[in-house]
């Protein structure tokens, strides 16, 4: 009686088992999911475009979000949705941590009291991509980062700290706000930014910024990237934009990297602090492009690299 007890027991705590993870696989569609890490739980949303298949591993674009932003916000921000059900990929959308609506990354930058108590979202990074690869068939040589603002530079730090995992990254409107940038390997970097920019200067933070702000500028972080990546020290230069456009595009190609890498700028000279191709939220932030679609260059980027 008692062998065929623990038989029964076993049978229906494996059946337990089985119909868990089945309910937890994820179909196409938007999901909210939530972890816990460092004492902390930490949101973050899906995107599972209308083609998913299970059977054939998907690549996967984390998108984050800039300051005082959330993931769902960052849904409609970008319009990510659509460049992923058409191109098919999964998109996934972190939340930060703060208070309120006031969310943040820890992507370096803060000094001082700023800095005290700061989560580690690199940590925090690497535990969300381990739950997605027991919800979905994804394929972890193709996972990409992609950021506005203090989302970029948190891709920035993604590219130092957590290369092993991360293929390539597309920080829009972020510069390097980390002090030293050691990858385990050379990292593909797309940087996007309008030279106009005055919420993260091109030129870098002037004397009006908060002395606990630190943030390197547009080409120095671009340049830090070229030589840890060992590409060639004169770009490729060219105009993306077309006559008729709203702004003129340049894009600088550094190209020749170790691994088959390459360091490429886009700069949107008369851009704001904005994500090409969709409409400015606000009129303080300057101008945005919607003859050039950030989603569009990024995913031309991204695919064509992938962890060895």
């Amino acid at each position: 009686m008692r062998s065929w007890f623990a038989f029964a027991l076993t049978l229906f705590l494996a059946s337990a088992v089985m119909a868990q993870e089945a309910v937890e696989r994820l179909g196409p569609g938007d999901h909210a999911r939530s972890i816990d890490h460092g004492n902390r739980k930490r949101q973050y949303i899906v995107h599972v475009p209308p083609k998913y298949d299970p059977a054939r591993p998907v690549p996967v674009v984390l998108a984050f979000h800039g300051a005082a932003m959330n993931g769902a916000m960052m849904v409609k921000f970008t319009g990510l949705n659509e460049t992923a059900d058409r191109e098919g990929f999964i998109v996934v959308y972190p939340s930060g941590t703060g208070t309120g609506s006031f969310l943040t990354w820890n992507a370096g930058g803060f000094t001082g009291r700023m800095a005290e108590n700061r989560p580690d979202d690199v940590a925090f990074v690497s535990a969300m991509l381990d739950d997605l690869a027991k919800l979905l068939s994804i394929d972890e040589k193709r996972v990409y980062a992609c950021g506005m603002s203090n989302g970029g530079m948190m891709c920035y730090r993604l590219a130092a700290e957590l290369s092993d995992r991360i293929a390539a990254i597309a920080p829009v409107a972020g510069t390097i706000a980390i002090d030293k940038s050691e990858p385990k390997r050379p990292v593909p970097v797309l940087h996007i930014h309008g030279r106009k920019d005055r919420i993260v200067p091109y030129e870098g933070p002037d004397a009006k910024f908060p002395a606990f702000m630190k943030f390197q500028g547009v080409e120095d972080s671009v340049m830090t990237w070229v030589r840890i990546d060992r590409c060639e020290p004169e770009p490729d230069v060219e105009v993306i934009s077309k006559e008729g456009d709203d702004m003129k595009v340049v894009r600088k190609t550094y190209a020749g990297g170790k691994d088959g890498t390459s360091v490429v700028l886009i700069v949107l000279e008369e851009g704001g602090h904005t994500w090409p191709g969709r409409s400015a939220p606000i009129r303080f932030v300057g101008k945005s492009s919607r003859s050039i679609s950030a989603n569009d260059l990024i995913w031309d980027f991204f695919r064509r690299h992938r962890l060895k």
